[in-house]
């Protein structure tokens, strides 16, 4: 009987997953592909058979957090973890090779990121048993998502080679997934109790530009729609770049009922020469005017954005500008990352590197202007009735409270609603007014169901 290691007891297998979205939707693939061969889940590394890490290698921060993780399994005595194989898969293995099996000689295997749907076979290997695997069955399907959001990937790699970033030595040139086999996870996802459909990749507004059908994003997002509409669902979609902003594009966000007016645009900077030295399009006037148009044409738009400050030959003034268009404005959510100097990218090779404290101090004086930003565009909502989908439970001092998020809160991201008093489960869409409010988070009063 496939997955068995003795008698009737199934192989277990603990998962950690680093990173991004993306990871996550990866490691529940794999979680899928051994469920299927017989392999069971565990929730701590003594009771595994085997440890699976899906590592990120996206900054050099997260390369060594990747690593030292690997190594603590390694090295933990504890229960006899030391010798439970480790299989380790994704971003750092794609980006380091062959190189990493000299390296760290305590993992038992190593999984690119476009070998992952290889893992019953790597997993039957290093454990020398014989699981069953998929390989001769449709798996585009295969997701063991268990809440109401889920990530949905429409695409992976990229083709911008933006001077700072290392994703298209790890992730490959762009390619679009075809539409029937996104919409085919959809649909099993929403009929499975799914609520929020996130659509991702590295550059979701380029979608089907690789395809011969000739569809774009905005076509796609009608066909999701299609799906999630009969179970009162949303559709989000995030990491848009501003060239993918098409009147198509802008019309599909305005007129599908399903989808969300919450865009996340990545602009990294706003000043001409820092781009083009970025290797990216732009500048502060046609970013502002086309976040003007944006909002203009979406009613009751959310912005999302992501500033890099400390770029190599990043002036005072440079940086001081960015901070001033953030504040002009007027993100709704910003992330902030001080640049990192990534082997292999075009910007590590740069002249006038920036001393990391002068990073670290533009970065936390855009962080101080972005907070205030979100803290306040939270704040706005203070008196709205919404409809809130329940993530989940937390106790408090006085006993427990529901938790969820709302259409402008992306989850995982941008806080959550805090509804103190009222019953409902996972997944229900509630109706609510919000109350107060505190930093990124909401207090809501429950009305009913939505």
């Amino acid at each position: 009987m496939c997955g068995l290691r003795n008698g009737d007891t199934l192989l277990r297998c603990f998962f950690i997953t680093l990173g991004c979205a993306k990871n996550e939707v990866d490691t529940d693939r794999m979680r899928a592909l051994l469920q299927i061969a017989g392999v069971g889940e565990c929730e701590s590394v003594e009771d595994a058979d085997f440890v699976i890490i899906n590592t990120c290698s996206f900054l050099e921060v997260a390369t060594r957090e990747s690593i030292e993780a690997t190594l603590e399994l390694a090295q933990n005595d504890a229960n006899d973890v030391r010798s439970k194989p480790i299989i380790m898969c994704g971003c750092v293995p794609s980006r380091y090779g062959m190189e990493l099996i000299d390296e760290l000689p305590e993992v038992a295997a190593f999984v690119k990121a476009d070998e992952e749907d290889e893992i019953v076979s790597v997993v039957s290997k290093v454990l020398d048993v014989n699981l069953i695997s998929m390989q001769t069955v449709e798996t585009n399907t295969l997701r063991t998502v268990e809440g109401v959001s889920a990530y949905v990937k429409i695409s992976d790699g990229c083709d911008r080679y933006c001077s700072f970033c290392a994703i298209p030595y790890i992730r490959g040139r762009y390619h679009s997934r075809d539409a029937l086999s996104i919409c085919q996870e959809v649909h099993a996802l929403v009929a499975d109790g799914v609520r929020e459909i996130v659509l991702i990749g590295q550059d979701t507004g380029v979608w089907g530009n690789d395809l011969p059908e000739g569809h774009d994003l905005a076509w796609l997002l009608r066909k999701v729609a299609q799906e999630v509409r009969p179970y009162g669902g949303w559709v989000r979609v995030l990491y848009l770049q501003p060239e993918g902003m098409t009147d198509r594009l802008v019309d599909a966000m305005r007129s599908i009922p399903e989808v969300l007016p919450y865009i996340d645009i990545p602009i990294q900077h706003c000043n001409e020469r820092v781009l083009r030295s970025m290797n990216r399009k732009g500048s502060a006037k046609e970013y502002r005017e086309l976040f003007d148009r944006l909002k203009s044409e979406i009613p009751g738009l959310v912005l999302r954005t992501t500033g890099l400050v400390g770029f190599p030959g990043e002036t005072d003034e440079e940086s001081e500008e960015l901070l001033d268009f953030v504040q002009a404005v007027g993100f709704d959510y910003t992330s902030v990352f001080a640049y990192s100097q990534e082997d292999g990218t075009a910007a590590a090779k740069m002249d006038e590197q920036i001393d990391e404290q002068t990073k670290v101090e533009r970065a936390q004086r855009l962080i101080d202007v972005t907070e205030q930003l979100g803290f306040d565009s939270t704040a706005s909502h203070v008196g709205e009735i919404v409809d809130v989908l329940i993530d989940g439970m937390e106790a408090t001092d006085t006993g427990y409270e529901l938790i969820g998020h709302t259409w402008f809160q992306a989850p995982d991201s941008d806080g959550a609603v805090h509804i103190e008093s009222g019953e409902a489960c996972v997944g229900d869409k509630v109706r609510c007014k919000l109350t107060d409010s505190f930093c990124y988070e909401l207090v809501g009063e429950m009305l009913g169901n939505a």
